[in-house]
């Protein structure tokens, strides 16, 4: 009675489009055809596509020439047509009615990652910024998974220590500079952390500088290694 109740005041939409569908948190078939999901084969370190399957665990040029801090990553879709717009929508459009659809996703496409994690940490905000925007898109992608999985989740874990400016236009190396020491591991989570085979969640995975950043601050206080989950990731030539 309650599920027909809240579909009669908020009926069930496409996730993408906000066409109306039958059934909440879904793709209505035109957005799912467009949708790019990234599908199998993928670099086994960056969770990018590969445009040939040899059968056998392979890594892209990026990964064999500059390897990430990171062990493995995963993202549900290419940071292009409707991913991309959902990410804007979650991020700056208070999308949060997005995040059930997405962490499902999400779950499914890094199951390996998520199953040999001890732990999950988002990707955190500076407190200014999390002020401006009310949420931590990061923080509310990773909980439900925590959640379904039954892993136990860190918000507070990593923090950002020191205002950055905003990523968007800047290159790789400025990136980087932008984002050098600007996490750490603080207070009582440091015991947690250590010798732990960490989750870091995000919403995406653009240059991977964010991402650096944060693993070697785990790293630094000694998590085991380091795995990333993403909802969208920028593939080259997009």
């Amino acid at each position: 009675m309650l599920r027909a109740f809240v579909d009669i005041v908020h009926p069930p939409a496409c996730v993408a489009c906000g066409v109306g569908l039958t059934l909440p948190h879904a793709l209505c078939p035109a957005c799912w055809r467009a949708m790019p999901f990234i599908e199998r084969p993928v670099c086994e370190r960056l969770g990018r596509p590969l445009p040939v399957d040899f059968g056998v665990p392979m890594l892209c040029a990026t990964a064999l020439a500059e390897p990430p801090a990171f062990d493995r990553a995963r993202a549900v879709v290419r940071y292009d047509g409707p991913g991309r717009e959902m990410v804007h929508r979650l991020k700056y459009g208070d999308g949060l009615h997005l995040v059930p659809a997405m962490s499902a996703w999400m779950e499914r496409a890094g199951a390996e990652l998520v199953v040999d994690a001890d732990l999950l940490v988002p990707v955190p905000l500076h407190r200014f910024r999390l002020w401006r925007r009310r949420f931590n898109q990061a923080a509310s992608l990773a909980r439900p998974i925590a959640e379904r999985s039954g892993k136990p989740l860190l918000t507070d874990a990593l923090r950002r220590v020191r205002s950055t400016a905003p990523q968007p236009g800047l290159t790789r190396k400025e990136r980087a500079a932008n984002l050098h020491r600007a996490f750490a591991v603080k207070g009582r989570n440091a015991e947690r952390i250590r010798g732990a085979r960490v989750l870091l969640v995000d919403d995406v995975l653009t240059t991977g500088a964010t991402a650096e950043a944060c693993t070697r601050a785990l790293l630094a206080a000694g998590a085991s290694a380091v795995d990333l989950l993403v909802f969208a990731c920028v593939v080259p030539g997009d």
